[in-house]
């Protein structure tokens, strides 16, 4: 596989982390506004969260002077939404096809008794 997206499997298996990455969708958020999300963690716990998710390429983070803004990197999602969503997406999408071709097809004649 040309891009090793191990680490975004790895940051996605988490729920608070998928919820950081629903936070930034909106854009950019300072460490301190994402903590004030999540009340039932701690600011060390948010922290660890976003390090994960900047290992994983799927957060950019930039220094404003003190502050930190984290920006949402969707590359990451769309290289494994290409390498393992849309081939399987065409796999059922032609199955589907088939089974609408055979509920349309007129029934055939068969022996009575069968």
């Amino acid at each position: 596989m040309p891009e090793d997206l191990d680490p975004v499997f790895k940051a996605l298996a988490d729920p608070t982390r998928r919820a950081i990455l629903d936070a930034l969708r909106t854009g950019p958020q300072n460490t301190g506004s994402l903590v004030e999300q999540f009340p039932n963690l701690s600011r060390f716990a948010v922290m660890k969260h976003i390090d994960v998710l900047r290992e994983a390429n799927l957060i950019v983070t930039q220094a404003q002077g003190r502050q930190r803004i984290h920006s949402l990197n969707a590359v990451p999602l769309r290289q494994m939404y290409e390498r393992w969503v849309s081939p399987f997406q065409e796999l059922w999408a032609s199955q589907l096809t088939e089974l609408q071709r055979r509920f349309d097809q007129p029934p055939t004649n068969r022996p009575k008794g069968t």
